[in-house]
């Protein structure tokens, strides 16, 4: 595991510890339960959808708040530009995040009937339950950070809430472990999207081609998501003629002072490319 992955576990154990002494995990798993069913994830006939995301800052970006003026309007843009759903990054330590964005991002993103997913470097099911309690539809599983028995328990999880999992691989041997935990779970009624990220974790840097290469590795009967480094309509385009069925799209989304028009030529352009592929 990278040196970034392996400081962010670590500080999402340090998060889980402290959030546990305040609220057991009975409590938590009562408060998800009893809150209200999200809306559900709903990908167009299209052949090509977006997950914009929030974040205020990453550690190769840097700070990305410059033309987010709060979190409301940002996710709110993104759905007028047509999002199929909205990511918002909750860990505070080198992501600007916290769970409140989410509860905000939910908050008004429900009545327009798109989801929010928590995406964070999540380590236990109890933080499942959290984006749950917090208005989550969904929740992001970073395969290089777990074994096969923590992946399977986080979906359960996910499962029993009714939750939809992005699970994301960044190379061959995670694709690997995701296969393995998918085809042990056949029969299992939930929502499951595979990602590839194609970031290299030791330089930050990003490569579309990692993309294409690791393209028809992923997992059958399962929505495929190309996420990091698509930044242009251009960048969109390639990957729905590499067969990607979403990108998930955050930086340039984040820098651009206009997300919602920014969104919709994105969505534009890969759908007509998704379209005529399949024709």
């Amino acid at each position: 595991m990278s040196g970034l992955l392996t400081e962010m576990a670590q500080a999402s154990l340090q998060r889980l510890a402290a959030a546990r002494a305040k609220e057991s995990e009975k409590d938590l798993w009562n408060r998800a339960s009893d809150t209200p069913l999200p809306p559900p994830l709903r990908l167009s006939a299209e052949g090509f959808d977006l997950i914009a995301e929030c974040k205020l800052q990453s550690p190769s970006a840097g700070d990305l708040s410059a033309n987010t003026s709060d979190v409301a309007s940002r996710v709110t843009a993104y759905a007028q530009g047509g999002a199929a759903a909205v990511s918002v990054l909750t860990e505070p330590t080198r992501f600007g995040g916290a769970l409140e964005h989410l509860t905000q991002a939910a908050a008004v993103l429900s009545p327009l009937k798109v989801p929010v997913m928590r995406k964070d470097f999540l380590v236990d099911p109890y933080q499942v339950m959290e984006a749950r309690a917090s208005g989550a539809s969904g929740v992001l599983v970073i395969a290089r950070m777990l074994d096969q028995g923590r992946i399977t328990a986080l979906l359960d999880c996910a499962a029993m809430l009714k939750m939809f999992v992005l699970i994301e691989a960044f190379e061959a041997t995670d694709l690997q472990l995701m296969c393995d935990v998918l085809a042990g779970r056949k029969g299992h009624e939930e929502r499951v999207l595979t990602g590839i990220n194609c970031r290299d974790l030791q330089t930050l840097s990003v490569d579309l081609d990692r993309l294409a290469e690791l393209a028809d590795r992923l997992p059958a009967n399962t929505a495929h998501v190309a996420e990091s480094g698509v930044s242009t309509v251009a960048d969109a385009e390639r990957v729905a003629d590499m067969g990607y069925d979403l990108a998930l799209v955050g930086t340039s989304l984040m820098n651009s002072p206009d997300p919602c028009t920014l969104a919709a030529e994105m969505l534009t352009a890969a759908r007509k490319r998704a379209l005529s592929r399949k024709a």
